[in-house]
């Protein structure tokens, strides 16, 4: 059996800063998370137009902003001045898209945790992944604990190793190609990755000990119910990504 990756990782990860508490990947959303006493924040990352990462999940601008149209097609000073709180709720109306550089500052500061999924625009998948490895590279002290890339696109993963390769990596998973999750392996070993990261149905005790025979950690997202919960630590799996900062001890 290989040794298993290095995991210094807290075991509960706040789900785009703190779930469905707050307009996701804004400011306010981390601090809230933080307020919960959560270490370790999820975000997604993608290119501007003219090359800035920024925070958001969706390509398209409609469901967390005031904008319209694809967000990598606009530059950052147009992103900038977009409302991202007001869909969530009044309280927060007037939060901002955040810049990747933002948080990552935030977090350096506050002793804090980060896993980036990059969430690229299509046909930005390498370079969205590129970019991330060079802004991680040139901000995150040496000496502190790595951020935690992920991502669905291998691309992506293959661009933060080109530019970043001391950076950890995990393989994101929605669903198995031919159900026994074999390919989806091969190709996290393949990128280099210290785990994978799947929707949660996916574990089976069997699968984790499979993907800890090969090295790697094993994470879920996004669990919100307490009996997942309970069968995702019982069965051995060592991070779990969750929109319930209200429900989850972080200590837990």
């Amino acid at each position: 059996m290989t040794s298993l990756a290095a995991w210094p990782y807290p075991r509960w990860v706040a789900h785009r800063g703190a779930g469905k508490l707050a307009p996701e990947n804004t400011m306010a959303a981390f601090r809230l998370g933080a307020s919960y006493g959560y270490r370790m924040f999820e975000c997604d990352a993608k290119l501007s137009q003219d090359g800035v990462l920024f925070l958001m999940h969706d390509s398209d601008l409609q469901r967390t902003t005031n904008g319209q149209g694809i967000g990598g097609e606009r530059s950052m000073g147009e992103l900038a001045q977009l409302d991202a709180g007001a869909w969530h709720s009044r309280a927060f109306a007037g939060e901002n898209l955040p810049t990747l550089e933002a948080l990552a500052r935030w977090c350096i500061a506050n002793h804090l945790f980060l896993n980036v999924e990059i969430k690229p625009t299509e046909g930005q998948e390498e370079a969205t992944g590129r970019a991330t490895g060079e802004l991680m590279n040139r901000l995150w002290p040496k000496d502190a604990v790595a951020p935690l890339f992920t991502s669905f696109k291998p691309d992506s993963l293959r661009g933060a190793r080109a530019t970043a390769p001391e950076i950890p990596r995990g393989l994101l998973v929605h669903a198995f190609a031919d159900g026994t999750g074999e390919a989806e392996l091969q190709t996290a070993l393949e990128l280099g990755c210290v785990a994978m990261v799947l929707n949660h149905g996916l574990w089976t005790a069997e699968y984790v000990q499979r993907v800890h025979a090969q090295g790697l950690r094993c994470s879920s997202y996004t669990v919100n119910d307490e009996v997942e919960a309970k069968r995702l630590l019982d069965i051995g799996t060592d991070c779990i990504i969750t929109d319930r900062v209200d429900l989850f001890s972080p200590a837990a």
